[in-house]
């Protein structure tokens, strides 16, 4: 198992969201909603432009998790509270923090976040996040 405190912060991962990787999650999932692939649609009911999906944005919180955790480990569950959308060109940053360790069970419990700066203020896409790990 990795060396975990309580309290310890995990490394911040950043990403700029872009169309083609928002498009490429559409394909891969399925999920071919206009509000991202349309900026006309998503200007019509108030975005700027097309939008990320939301579980785009959870998968690089997950993505944060894995990386800090290693490929030794097991996300055994992770959730997510959706509180504001991220537009293209915006750069998500995603992080936590270990809240608890069950060293008994191996099993570490992550409080997940991913944020951005807009306007020289942060927005919480992610504000409270949650996953279980099993470290390896």
């Amino acid at each position: 198992m990795i060396a975990v405190e309580e309290g310890q912060e995990l490394p911040e991962l950043a990403r700029v969201v872009t169309a083609a990787d928002v498009k490429a999650y559409a394909d891969a999932g399925g999920d071919q909603n206009p509000l991202h692939q349309d900026d006309d649609v998503a200007r019509s009911v108030g975005f700027d432009g097309i939008i990320a999906h939301g579980m785009f944005t959870m998968g690089h919180m997950a993505a944060a998790v894995v990386t800090w955790a290693g490929d030794d480990a097991v996300v055994e569950r992770i959730t997510a509270q959706f509180r504001a959308p991220v537009s293209m060109g915006e750069t998500i940053v995603a992080g936590g923090r270990v809240r608890a360790i069950d060293r008994e069970r191996g099993r570490v419990t992550l409080d997940t976040w991913v944020r951005l700066d807009r306007d020289g203020e942060p927005v919480w896409p992610i504000k409270k996040g949650e996953a279980v790990v099993r470290l390896g």
